[in-house]
This record gives C-alpha cells, sequence and structure tokens, in this order.
C-alpha cells in the first residue's frame, strides 16, 4: 500500500481530501491601498520625426467581470466566441492627441460610447490612425484623421481579430486590408452537447519528439471544428468611405503583409492535419505572394506539421523559415535555412543560410549570408550595408556581422563577439530611421553607423551613444549620460547634424518624463511630457542598491527599501521581505554583473513586495539569485547549493548594516520565483515564512525541460527529483503561502502544480494556506483579485513573520 500510495504521488493524481474556506474578497490595510487606488498616467506612442503624439488611456485593473467572459482555448489561444478577439486583450478607453511641440492635448472627438480600443496602427502617410473597438458583439474597424481629431467608423462590428491585428493599411493610404467573419458562419460546436463519435487516439510513431508542456492545446474532433470555425476569415479592401470589396475568400488567414513599395502583399494560411501536441504556431501552413489584384504571382513557402524537434534550445525546423520583405527594398523577400538540418548535435562549418528572393521570384533564391551559429536577425541598410546577429545557447555566445546583402563573396566582419549575458560589454542597438517606404532601415551618416546603448557598467548606469565607422570598423563616443540621481534612457536620435536625442528621464519619487536633449549642448534639455507622481506615500522611502558577494566570490545586488523615516542611526531590528527570481549563467563573471539601478522609479505593482515598506518592513526587491554551470558542468547540477548560497549572502548583507532581525525574514517570488522560495524554505532554516504564486513545484510533470534544462527527465532523473518541492514535501516544516491563477495559461506552471503540491502539505501536516484566485492567467489583473491577494498576503506575513 505504502507503494502505491507512493507512486500516485509522483504522477500527481489526488489522494486527500481537504476542506475549503469561503472567503469572501478582502481589501488590504490603508497604506497598501493608497498605493493600489492609483491614476494611471497615459501610454504614449511617439514617433518624433511626426507632428503629433498619441496619448492612450486605460483602467489601472481589470475588473472580475473583465475576465468572467466567454472563452475559447484552441491551438494555444484564449478567444472570446462572442466578440471574435483574444480574450486576454487589454484595452484603452480613450485617446488624445498633441503636437509634439505644443502642451495642449485635444480630446479624438466621435469616439465609440465605453470604446474599448485596441489594434492602434498609423497609416503610412501618418495622417490617420486606425484602431479596432470591441463592443459586446464584436470588434469593428475605426480610423482617426489625425489633423481634425475627429474619429469615424469603417465597418460593423464583423472584423476577425482572433489572430492578432486583423487589418493592415494600403501604401495608398486611403484602404485597409481587413479579415473578416464569415456572414454565413455556423454556430460554434457545444462539447458538452454533441455526443462523441468515438474515442480519441494518439500514436507514438518511433521517432523522438521531446515537447515542453504546452496550454490551451487542441483535444479532440469539437475543438479541431471550432478552431477552424473561429479562424476562418474572409479578407475585405476597405476605403476609408466605409466602402468594401472582397479581396480573397474564406480561409485561415495567419499573416498579411505587403511588400515595402505596397506592389505585392504576402499572405500565410494555416492548413491541416491541425495538431493536439504542439500549438498552431507549429500547425502546417502556406506562404502565398499576390498582386493588387489578389492574382497569385508565387507559392513561396509550404511548411509541414512540426510536431517533431531535435533536442536542445538551438533545434530548429528545417525548410524556410523567418520568411519577411526585406525593409531596404522594394519587393525582396528573404528567409532562413538550417545547413544543420536543424539539429544542433550535427557538426558542421555554419548552422544557418540567409536567402533572398526578388519579385517577381521568377529567378531561384540567391544566398547572402552564412552563420556560424544559429541566426538571431538582421537590420536592413541598403544594398551594400546590413547588420545580421547569430548566437549559440549553450555557450551563450553572440556575434554581430556588418556584411554587403548584394555581394556574397564579400566575408562578413565581425563587430562584436561576446557572451550575451555579458551586459557590461553591450555596444548597444543600431538606431534605425524610416526610408521613402516607411521602413525601418540602418541609420548611415557618413559612412557612420549609431549604437545607443544601456551603459551598465561596475559604478552604475551611465547610458551612451556611440559612432561606428563601416569602413574603419572604429567606435567614436558621442554621448555618455552622467546622472547619479537620476535614470536616462536613450530613445532615438532625432536629428544627427543638430545632436538632438529623445530621451526618458526618471527618479526614484520622480514619474519617468519625455524630453529632447541636445547633445551637442551642455544641460539642454526640453520637456515634451510632464507627468506627475500618483505613489506620494512612498517618495521618502530610502532606496538604495546594495552590493554584496556570495560565499564562494560571486557578486551579487540587490535594491534595499527602508521606511520613510527609518533611523539609520539607531537602527531599530525590522523584520525583512527578499523578492527574487533565479536566472541561469555560464560564467560568474556574467553572473556577478547588475542590471539595478537605484534611481529607478519605485513604482509598486501587485507583484513586489514594495507596499510593506510602507508597514515597517524592510525589502530587498530583485535580489539576485544567480545560478551558475561553468564549462560541461550545468547550472542545475548545484542547484539547491547555489540557491542557499544566495539567500544567505543577502540575509548577512542586510544584517550587517544592522537593519534587520534574522529571525524574522520571509522570501517571496512569482512563477521560477515561487519554485526557488519553496525549495528555500524546504532546503534551509533561513526563513520564517514564504510566499509563492503561480509556480511548479513537480518537475516531473514537466519531463521534457523546463527554464533552462534542456536535459529531459530520463537523462537526469536525479536532478529532477532532487530540484522538486512536491518530492521533497516531507522536508517542508516552514509556513508558506501559495496563490495561483485559476486559469494559469502559462506553459509548465498548470494550476495543478499548486493544487498537489498543498494536498501533499497538508498531508505531511506542513503549515500552508493555498489561494486560487478566480479567472486569473499567469499574471493577475482583476482589481478584486489583486487587492484580496495584497490581503492575503499582509495577513500571512503578519501573522507569521511581523507578530
Amino acid at each position: 500500500m505504502r507503494l502505491k500510495t507512493t507512486l500516485l504521488l509522483f504522477l500527481g493524481i489526488s489522494i486527500h481530501s481537504f476542506a475549503q474556506e469561503n472567503v469572501t474578497y478582502q481589501k488590504p490595510s490603508k497604506s497598501i491601498m493608497d498605493l493600489v487606488d492609483y491614476e494611471r498616467a497615459p501610454s504614449v506612442s511617439m514617433d518624433t520625426k511626426k507632428e503629433y503624439m498619441l496619448l492612450m488611456y486605460r483602467n489601472t485593473y481589470k475588473t472580475l467581470d473583465d475576465l468572467n467572459q466567454d472563452e475559447l482555448r484552441l491551438g494555444g489561444l484564449r478567444i472570446n466566441p462572442v466578440t471574435n478577439i483574444s480574450s486576454t486583450m487589454t484595452y484603452s478607453n480613450n485617446i488624445k492627441l498633441r503636437k509634439i511641440k505644443d502642451k495642449a492635448e485635444t480630446q479624438v472627438s466621435g469616439l465609440p460610447e465605453n470604446a474599448k480600443i485596441s489594434n492602434i496602427s498609423w497609416s503610412p502617410d501618418e495622417k490617420k490612425i486606425a484602431f479596432s473597438n470591441t463592443s459586446d458583439t464584436g470588434v469593428d474597424l475605426w480610423v482617426v484623421d489625425v489633423a481634425s481629431a475627429k474619429a469615424m467608423k469603417l465597418t460593423e462590428d464583423n472584423v476577425n481579430a482572433n489572430l492578432g491585428n486583423p487589418f493592415s493599411w494600403y501604401n495608398d493610404n486611403e484602404n485597409i486590408l481587413v479579415k473578416m467573419l464569415l456572414e454565413n458562419r455556423p454556430a460554434l460546436l457545444d462539447g458538452k452537447k454533441n455526443l462523441p463519435t468515438g474515442p480519441i487516439v494518439s500514436n507514438a510513431t518511433g521517432s523522438i519528439s521531446q515537447n515542453r508542456t504546452y496550454q490551451d492545446l487542441l483535444k479532440n474532433k469539437t475543438d479541431e471544428a471550432n478552431f477552424e470555425n473561429v479562424l476562418t476569415a474572409e479578407l475585405y479592401k476597405v476605403n476609408l468611405n466605409g466602402s468594401k470589396t472582397l479581396f480573397k475568400g474564406a480561409d485561415l488567414y495567419a499573416g498579411e503583409n505587403f511588400s515595402p513599395d505596397g506592389k505585392y502583399l504576402m499572405i500565410s494560411t494555416i492548413l491541416k492535419p491541425f495538431s493536439y501536441i504542439v500549438p498552431l504556431n507549429r500547425f502546417p501552413s502556406k506562404t502565398v505572394v499576390y498582386d493588387l489584384n489578389g492574382e497569385e504571382v508565387k507559392v513561396v513557402n509550404e511548411v509541414p506539421l512540426n510536431e517533431i524537434m531535435p533536442k536542445g534550445f538551438m533545434a530548429t525546423r528545417t525548410g524556410k523559415r523567418n520568411m519577411n520583405w526585406r525593409n531596404d527594398e522594394a519587393a525582396t523577400l528573404y528567409f532562413v535555412e538550417a545547413l544543420d538540418e536543424g539539429n544542433p548535435e550535427n557538426k558542421v562549418d555554419f548552422r544557418d543560410v540567409v536567402m533572398q528572393w526578388k519579385a517577381p521570384f521568377d529567378q531561384q533564391p540567391t544566398a547572402i549570408l552564412k552563420t556560424k551559429q544559429r541566426y538571431g536577425g538582421i537590420i536592413w541598410g541598403n544594398a551594400t550595408t546590413a547588420v545580421a546577429f547569430d548566437q549559440w545557447y549553450d555557450t551563450r555566445n553572440t556575434k554581430t556581422y556588418l556584411f554587403n546583402p548584394s555581394d556574397a563573396s564579400q566575408e562578413p566582419k565581425v563587430i562584436s563577439d561576446r557572451n550575451s549575458q555579458d551586459i557590461y560589454a553591450d555596444p548597444g542597438n543600431f538606431e534605425t530611421v524610416k526610408n521613402n517606404y516607411g521602413k525601418n532601415v540602418l541609420a548611415i551618416e557618413n559612412n557612420n553607423l549609431f549604437l545607443l546603448g544601456d551603459g551598465f557598467t561596475k559604478e552604475g548606469q551611465f547610458p551612451f551613444i556611440d559612432e561606428f565607422n563601416i569602413k574603419s570598423l572604429q567606435t567614436k563616443r558621442l554621448y555618455t549620460s552622467t546622472y547619479k540621481d537620476k535614470k536616462e534612457d536613450l530613445l532615438s536620435i532625432e536629428d544627427f547634424k543638430k545632436g538632438e536625442v529623445l530621451v526618458k528621464i526618471q527618479s526614484k519619487n520622480e514619474y519617468p518624463n519625455y524630453y529632447f536633449r541636445n547633445i551637442n549642448k551642455k544641460d539642454a534639455l526640453t520637456p515634451i511630457t510632464t507627468f506627475a507622481n500618483p505613489f506620494e506615500s512612498i517618495k521618502n522611502v530610502s532606496k538604495e542598491l546594495i552590493q554584496y558577494k556570495r560565499k564562494d566570490g560571486v557578486s551579487l545586488s540587490g535594491t534595499l527599501y527602508l521606511p520613510a523615516g527609518y533611523d539609520k542611526k539607531k537602527k531599530e531590528k525590522l523584520p525583512l521581505l527578499i523578492w527574487a527570481y533565479p536566472t541561469e549563467y555560464k560564467d560568474k563573471n556574467s553572473a556577478g554583473q547588475t542590471d539595478q539601478n537605484p534611481n529607478e522609479f519605485t513604482f509598486p505593482y501587485y507583484g513586489s513586495f514594495v507596499y510593506w515598506v510602507t508597514k515597517g518592513y524592510v525589502v530587498l526587491d530583485d535580489a539576485a539569485f544567480p545560478i551558475i554551470g561553468e564549462g560541461t558542468t550545468e547550472p542545475n547540477d548545484t542547484f539547491i547549493e547555489q540557491l542557499v548560497a544566495n539567500a544567505e549572502a543577502a540575509i548577512n548583507a542586510v544584517d550587517a548594516l544592522g537593519y534587520i532581525n534574522k529571525k524574522k525574514v520571509a522570501v517571496g517570488g512569482h512563477s521560477y520565483g515561487a519554485f526557488m522560495t519553496a525549495n528555500l524554505l524546504t532546503h534551509s532554516d533561513l526563513f520564517a515564512c514564504g510566499i509563492a504564486r503561480s509556480g511548479a513545484y513537480n518537475r516531473t510533470l514537466t519531463p521534457f525541460g523546463f527554464q533552462s534544462e534542456q536535459r529531459n527527465y530520463w537523462e537526469a532523473p536525479e536532478i529532477y527529483n532532487t530540484m522538486s518541492p512536491f518530492m521533497n514535501a516531507k522536508q517542508m516544516k516552514t509556513p508558506l503561502l501559495l496563490v495561483h491563477g485559476e486559469a494559469d495559461n502559462n506553459p509548465g506552471t498548470f494550476t495543478l502544480q499548486t493544487e498537489r503540491y498543498f494536498q501533499a502539505l497538508k498531508g505531511l501536516g506542513a503549515p500552508a494556506r493555498m489561494v486560487i484566485l478566480p479567472k486569473e492567467s499567469h499574471g493577475y489583473a482583476a482589481k478584486e483579485n489583486i487587492l484580496h491577494l495584497l490581503w492575503e498576503q499582509d495577513q500571512f506575513l503578519e501573522k507569521y513573520l511581523k507578530n
């Protein structure tokens, strides 16, 4: 009987019943409520080469009613079958326009009543703005005339937005290609009412197919029929005068993309057979290029069902992939093909080849670049200049190439070769500008490219602008931010000759705002926005970046908060809260680097512990928890030991400052941070309690890898078992608050993980409390749930930590 019980626990099967409390929604204390109830500042859509900026307003939180809508979960999608748009969509409820150089905002008139605005898109000439609006019965298309700030409705609520943005602008600025529902679309099937015609059968063919766990997959023929139903659409050409003409008939449209010159349209469609073991991005597909009359020009790609992949993060499918238009040419496609059969274990000189194919595609594609590692992207410039990237996960190496796309015989020049996790060596991102097609391409001035870098260093963060000469391959520093009490983000170069740059500046108690900076003139700043700090109650809390070392010498850091008015001379011993998330590294140097800036605005959100600084706690936020595996050693080989060492170092560092009572320390985390929390409470006596949200606790339920672990369970069973809090539940005696969304949509963190772990803890006599938040996914959205979550955490900490 004991063997049977153990086996059932191993499989994650419920064998214990447990009592549930009927708890009504509660609200946290006033000090926390003051931070939760704030008015959200508008988000900004701003390309400052335009005359106007767009301000988008939305509610701070969704409501439980927003989440309590009809929902279909099909092929990795979550769809509202009534409105035909993603059920997880976040909407704006108002938009305003403002000339960038003016202060006054103009309310857009004529907006729909009770607006739910999404999929905002500027026209190519930037004189119009299209958006979708979701009503109670569907999605309709609207357009704003920027000059008059007036909105008008273009279509009825029959737009099909079930698979992302449902429309694309024509280059003429007068027409929009729109995905529409079929007029006589059949009713959806109800799996509860339609009797099955037979069992569900799956076959293993003998080929290796190591897929990680996915949510919301198709499960049966009813799901297949409904999937086909909700994705089927017709493509219409809709004029701004409201007239429409059919462009293409009913199909499963997955993507529509005009060529830069607007003369061709590339359309991808999903094909059968559908799969029950992978999401729709691995279903068969077909890509065809059409002219503007809807006549087929060329079938440019056909992708088979992709249920089987080689092992490893750098594995990829064979055939054409990453197909898109070159931004710098009128109508040239490019795509990538694997030279190693998609298998990272194959030894080859080059992993991938980039091909290009010029319209009308009556010639064969030609190779323009080979990469030694897996292709990672291209930024196009002009006929002779482009920048490409490759990467390799096992070594964390990434390379940047400067190459001539018109002459494949020229050897690409490696202009950066570094560890992708070495943020101190990050050269920055290449600046782009819009070309005559309205597409982003490399900014090239007098044979120079420009790099905007985050500027993380041992001494702090100092963003920079570099000029890179494509002839000499030499770099010249044009500007370095010198702030020590503020944080400056360099967003874009607006005028290369004048040295005008768009920046965002903030401090720990100054809300982020936008400015023009002239880098040729000292301290020349012109404000664009003036958003106020909505969190006045915490503007005087103490905030600093502390740096310390793990016992093996690895450098660590975290952002330390002390209550406002805390006397650093008297040093009252307060309880400590640590919030963290483990990260895997392949070398100690990268693991010891920090990307935290103490001058970043203090923005409390439901996921952090910052709220509790108002209640007399010390908070160490975003504490570094590196897990390192150098050389042939994998990080997870010593996961538990490193986890505990990280925690010891963090506690000792704050204790050395004299601020805390070491017997009153709590730890918390979300997702992999929740997994970390459960392991720390299981394998150490450092903490009085812990809070674990939306985690996975039984790694045997994710047998083909998790996080950065590439080995499967059967290759490393001791790793999976040792790292699983579920397997070590008998050791757990520290109070733990477990929280999970009822409808978690994250691969690997099924709600079942928390339910089964709680059952194990309860059955073995551990002090634990489980809270399942109704209707919530991996992150939490409804105000009712967020307020109750904060109340639960507050009550739990008061009971097990503070008192």
